[in-house]
């Protein structure tokens, strides 16, 4: 099997052919900057951060960009709202998004492009847009004239008919047709504004992706990324306004994630279940919060509540319980990842990068070890065995951007805030432990049930071997 991907444009999976065999280039909007992340812009991140790590693995040499939108109504009216400058606010919300980024273990791209550094390569677009007959000046603006790209609708699905019944042309708006869009807007008083051949003004938004994609990117490239809600009309528009620019299609294959629901309803403001990145981070660990948004596959809707995290934080200690088990055990030790498991691996990349498979992938490699070393307690197990699924697990891992931490320190933080949570010690569990040892030992098997029942009524699970008693929390 070959990598398939999922193509918006198509409407079904696709076998992938690069532009360039071996190499791959891709493009995923990123955030306009005007406020701080939220938890829909985490998966977006998470999403297309598995999918740079998921083609570097298949051994793709990946150009990877994901842009700034630094010049924006939204910024110039939040810039107003708080009295300073679009320049100090978008400063402000770059820092924040790195801080919320870095966090949930995001590698950075190849190019992290600002629109307002690419003023020049828009212009050039623009211009060859009007010299083709595809874009027009009214008083100082400049639209794309979506009558002159017939194909318009085609990554939607939308009925050009249907739009222009439903469009509204506003009162201070010159345009020729409803559809057309504003490649280049005229200076307003108090906006940024840039020179050109059409008067003072600042570039509409979809034009900024298009001409950051071809200038880093080239004319024609593999794959073209984003959240669903901008498959119309801002990926709609960058298709247009690309390819009639340069004659071609400007992506071989539109991927997009879907929605994020808090609590089963739509993410909003107004209904008061909007949470930013760092809220949701004070509450919960990053890799906890990457473990459960790639548990679902990245086109499905996923929900997002207190109750399916604390899930997947007790999926993570478990996962975290058996690395610190398993490299206890085989020490300095070292063995390749077993042909069949990375066998699997690249199977679940391949299929339109699954990422869910490749949790439940991990999770199965979690019981092999575990068998492995109960066997290896027994004198019965291999320690080369047991070495080789330890490099699986890590390496699937990785893919999954988590493991970021050694086992023993993430444990050891577990517990740290587990027992702070319910007013216990070490040292109490220690010796509620050791009371547990002695009543089993004295064949007292009723007190020693009834420890570990309080215990685990706790969160506290006590772990029996050969060599002893360990516990964990169960957060």
């Amino acid at each position: 099997m070959s990598l398939r991907i999922y193509n918006t444009l198509s409407g079904q999976k696709e076998g992938f052919k690069p532009v360039n065999p071996g190499e791959v280039k891709m493009y995923v909007c990123g955030v306009t900057v005007y406020d701080r992340c939220h938890i829909g812009h985490a998966r977006a991140g998470v999403v297309f951060d598995f999918v740079f790590r998921a083609l570097q693995h298949l051994g793709y040499a990946v150009t990877y960009v994901r842009n700034f939108t630094d010049v924006d109504d939204k910024i110039i009216n939040r810039a107003a709202e708080r009295g300073i400058s679009c320049d100090a606010l978008v400063e402000e919300n770059i820092a924040a998004f790195y801080e919320d980024m870095d966090a949930l273990h995001l590698l950075r791209p190849t190019y992290e492009p600002r629109a307002t550094r690419y003023i020049a390569q828009m212009l050039a677009m623009i211009q060859t847009l009007i010299d083709k007959g595809m874009a027009y000046e009214s008083g100082g603006d400049v639209f794309f004239a979506v009558s002159k790209f017939p194909e318009y609708g085609k990554l939607s699905k939308k009925n050009v008919d249907d739009l222009e019944s439903g469009a509204r042309v506003s009162v201070n708006e010159s345009k020729r047709d409803p559809l057309d869009f504003a490649l280049w807007k005229a200076a307003k008083p108090g906006e940024p504004k840039w020179p050109s051949p059409w008067g003072e003004g600042r570039p509409g938004w979809h034009i900024e992706c298009s001409a950051m994609g071809k200038d880093l990117l080239g004319e024609a490239f593999d794959i073209h990324g984003g959240g669903k809600d901008l498959v119309f009309p801002h990926h709609e528009n960058e298709i247009a306004q690309s390819h009639g620019a340069c004659g071609k299609p400007p992506v071989s294959y539109w991927m997009h994630n879907g929605f994020v629901n808090i609590n089963k309803e739509k993410m909003s403001k107004s209904l008061g279940n909007f949470f930013t990145i760092r809220e949701v981070l004070q509450k919960f660990d990053a890799e906890v919060i990457r473990l459960y948004l790639l548990g679902t596959h990245y086109r499905s809707p996923i929900d997002f509540a207190d109750a399916y995290l604390v899930e997947a934080r007790r999926h993570l200690d478990r996962l975290y319980a058996t690395a610190d088990r398993a490299k206890q055990m085989i020490g300095a030790r070292t063995n390749p990842v077993p042909g069949s498991i990375e066998k699997r691996l690249v199977a679940e990349i391949e299929d339109d990068f699954n990422s869910a498979t490749v949790v439940a992938l991990l999770s199965e490699v979690a019981g092999k070890i575990n068998a492995e070393a109960d066997l290896i307690d027994k004198k019965k197990g291999d320690i080369h065995d047991l070495a080789g699924l330890y490099a699986a697990f890590q390496t699937i891992g990785g893919l999954l951007g988590i493991f970021n931490r050694p086992p023993a320190e993430y444990l050891a933080d577990a517990k740290r805030k587990h027992l702070a949570e319910i007013g216990m010690t070490g040292d109490e569990v220690a010796a509620a432990i050791t009371r547990r040892a002695e009543a089993r030992k004295a064949k007292n098997f009723a007190e020693a049930d009834a420890i570990r029942k309080q215990l685990e009524e706790k969160g506290i699970e006590v772990k029996d071997s050969a060599t002893g008693s360990w516990w964990s929390v169960n957060r």
